[in-house]
């Protein structure tokens, strides 16, 4: 089940919010773990059983840390424990199949692979229920001695799926007590229609002009400016459905009485690869920093231990999207800009002017995109050596497609900007009163008409 659904808007939402509301406060956290599990389940109930179980792990686990505070080294074993759980748990479901294809391709070794369908979510629960245990090892967080408290923070369905990460310790004092007011909650709604209409509206669009272009290199038309078009549709794409995902859950929480951490800050408007990721999924980012860069040693160590270590990150950064090349080539690549960006180009970059360094980093940024969007990377190969050079310039057909998304691609430009929240902000306070319900209105009837109609309505990181 995906937020941007008929059965989501008008089936379980309306049920889910009215059972939350009309549960005694004592209750909550139970009733919430009954919907979201309820939520999970609705595609794939087999793997619900998944859950219950590291639910139970992570909850003992970080209970055993507590009781062996000190003694250092048994805390830090049941820590061990944790992480190996949870990284087997990823790894066995997410990369089975990625290791046993690649192995097998070595003489004399043959593993079989196991065709298993990824449990929805994996990738962010198991990041989450992680981190728990280190947090109370660290005594960043408190132990959590309610297991029905710990499973709602687990599988509390706005952020369950597709994140944002959030970690224990951003959310132990919501879990324990949280008010639902009229402001927030409508605070919230405001906040889910803006995403649901950069999901449905703007992402939406430009994945069809993605796909439109996807189609145009594999029957021979793919042209330098169709090959770029559809590299700026797909990062539109990626940053609309991601973003307004994230938008939609954080509102969600705020519905709920949860204040989860933003995940972007208008990151195509970065000036360095740096920046950009400083400004994108901030989540991922910062879980990878706080749990793997600085206990490696972050920059804090030699020049060549800090190469490796940003190496590393970016590695697994990649690795973590998917299991596929494509993805630890991407990651790599990032890595090796902010490398290149660090130790070779940042005297540069300090005297370039700003314009051009949006510049460089949206080229660089986007090329990534077209890394990460093809999986066979023979077809990866042969799209960017077209948009270097490798093909014609133009056809007619791209003068019809640029016609056709003219106005979406002013939107998606526009809208990736902060142009739209200032001028909000400059609105007189009584009309902004009269517009909020206006518009909220219009999104939901706009998005519920689109839903109707449409059939194209992709989420890209439910694969991750």
């Amino acid at each position: 089940m995906v937020f941007s659904s008929l059965t989501f808007l008008f089936g379980y939402l309306p049920l889910t919010l009215a059972a939350y509301f009309f549960s005694p406060l004592r209750w909550r956290n139970f009733t919430l773990l009954v919907v979201s599990l309820f939520f999970y389940g609705w595609g794939e109930p087999v793997y619900i059983g998944i859950m219950f179980l590291s639910i139970l792990i992570d909850y003992t686990h970080g209970m055993l840390v507590e009781r062996f505070r000190a003694r250092r080294n048994v805390a830090r074993w049941f820590v061990g424990q944790s992480v190996v759980f949870n990284l087997l748990l990823l790894g066995f479901f997410k990369y089975w199949d990625f290791f046993a294809a690649n192995l097998s391709r070595l003489p004399g070794i043959s593993i079989p692979e196991l065709g298993l369908p990824l449990p929805l979510g994996i990738s962010f629960f198991t990041f989450q229920t992680m981190s728990y245990t280190i947090d109370v090892y660290r005594n960043d967080a408190p132990v959590q001695r309610n297991i029905v408290d710990f499973g709602a923070f687990v599988t509390l369905f706005p952020q369950l799926i597709a994140g944002p990460i959030v970690k224990y310790k951003s959310v132990a004092a919501d879990l324990k007590k949280r008010s639902s007011t009229a402001e927030g909650f409508a605070s919230g709604a405001c906040r889910f229609t803006v995403g649901l209409a950069k999901k449905v509206l703007l992402a939406n669009a430009a994945g069809s002009l993605w796909e439109a272009c996807l189609g145009a290199h594999s029957g021979g038309g793919l042209t330098v400016v169709s090959g770029w078009m559809g590299l700026f549709a797909f990062g539109f794409q990626i940053y609309f459905d991601f973003s307004g995902y994230s938008d939609m859950a954080i509102g969600l929480g705020e519905m709920l009485g949860f204040h989860f951490s933003e995940n972007f800050d208008h990151p195509y408007l970065s000036a360095s690869v740096g920046e950009f990721w400083r400004r994108w999924h901030m989540s991922l980012t910062s879980w990878f920093r706080e749990y793997l860069y600085f206990p490696l040693g972050g920059s804090r160590c030699s020049t060549a231990r800090t190469l490796r270590n940003l190496l590393i990150v970016w590695l697994c950064t990649g690795f973590w999207h998917g299991a596929s090349w494509n993805f630890v080539l991407w990651g790599l690549y990032f890595g090796l800009w902010l490398i290149l960006e660090r130790f070779v180009f940042r005297d540069l970059l300090e005297k370039t002017p700003v314009w051009l360094k949006h510049v460089y980093t949206i080229l660089v940024v986007f090329v990534g995109w077209g890394i990460f969007a093809m999986e066979d990377m023979g077809i990866c190969g042969k799209y960017l050596a077209v948009c270097f050079g490798g093909g014609p310039l133009w056809r007619a057909a791209d003068g019809y497609r640029l016609r056709s998304y003219a106005v979406v691609l002013a939107l998606l430009v526009l809208g990736s900007t902060n142009l739209a929240a200032d001028l909000w902000k400059r609105l007189p306070q009584r009309a902004a009163k009269v517009l909020t319900p206006a518009l909220m209105l219009l999104g939901l009837t706009v998005c519920t008409a689109y839903l109707v109609d449409g059939s194209y309505n992709p989420f890209l990181y439910f694969r991750f």
